[in-house]
């Protein structure tokens, strides 16, 4: 009994009377005073476990923030904005790429829509239609002496109106239209408003490179390009809204597809037509002419 190595051990027996449930809490005192707890090397497991948990409620509490942010905060415009590049990669591939059976947006757009993209795109285009046209202008008159280059602003601000509002007005009038159709008819397939205006500005990506293929001089090449474009741009537009028109009436589902696809054409002529019109040409090469002519003096004989 004088042995110091002698333990008295002191347990606290659970509600079930089982000694084994509480020997994690258990504490181990020898006869010189000092106090040994058991528990401390099994602390190790459940803190992590613990800690991680708590790590994974706060991303999920902070997500929930941002998304039940009001309307009227920066927060709430924030999320439209939160994609990375790789994604916006993607989905301009994808709207450039076009495959058969495949959604734009279930494969694309639904986990995360975005306004990054179809803002920049939009801004992309607009310039470059400007700068191209303005190009365009110069080459066409290149090595005439009538003929005196004045950049274009106007471009830039006609540009910015026809594709901005292509881009938000369109969108806005498909979707009115499609949400008042579904609560006539019941269709499988529904989109938001913030899809359809991804869907649009993504499928303006394709113009971009068509654009810049218009500064040069060849009527047979810009419309070769703005077809090439109509088709897979115009693609995108039909594979994605057909889904969610096809079980409406055949005369109704026609006319939306129709529209769509007019619309689409409607940009895309109208562009070339006053941003790159031959007319345009000529009228400038005649009035830097006349000019010229009055600029001559005139002799008066008596």
């Amino acid at each position: 009994m004088a042995n110091n190595d002698f333990l008295l051990q002191f347990q606290e027996f659970g509600e079930d009377g089982d000694p084994q449930s509480s020997t994690r809490d258990s504490t181990s005192v020898n006869m010189d005073g000092t106090m040994k707890p058991q528990n401390q090397s099994k602390a190790t497991g459940p803190t992590a476990l613990g800690e991680l948990d708590t790590d994974d409620d706060k991303a999920e509490l902070l997500s929930n923030e941002r998304k039940n942010a009001p309307f009227w905060t920066f927060e709430y415009y924030q999320t439209f904005f939160d994609v990375d590049t790789q994604e916006v990669k993607d989905r301009i591939f994808g709207s450039i790429l076009p495959w058969r059976g495949k959604n734009f947006v279930r494969l694309h757009i639904r986990s995360n829509p975005d306004l990054y993209g179809p803002f920049w795109i939009c801004a992309t285009l607009v310039f470059a239609i400007a700068i191209s046209g303005n190009i365009a202008t110069f080459l066409k008159h290149h090595g005439n002496s009538h003929f005196k280059y004045v950049p274009d602003f106007r471009k830039v601000t006609m540009a910015a109106t026809a594709i901005y509002s292509y881009a938000w007005l369109v969108p806005l009038a498909l979707w009115g239209f499609l949400t008042w159709r579904n609560s006539k008819v019941v269709n499988s397939v529904s989109y938001s408003f913030l899809e359809i205006v991804c869907v649009y500005g993504y499928s303006l990506s394709i113009y971009v490179p068509a654009v810049v293929l218009w500064i040069i001089p060849s009527e047979g090449l810009r419309w070769f390009s703005i077809v090439a474009a109509l088709c897979l741009s115009g693609s995108v537009l039909v594979m994605t809204f057909w889904p969610a028109i096809r079980d409406d009436r055949p005369r109704v589902a026609i006319a939306i597809i129709v529209t769509i696809v007019a619309l689409h054409v409607l940009l895309a002529v109208g562009c070339k037509a006053y941003f790159f019109s031959t007319r345009e040409f000529e009228n400038t090469s005649s009035l830097g002419q006349k000019e010229e002519i009055k600029a001559v003096p005139t002799i008066k004989t008596t």
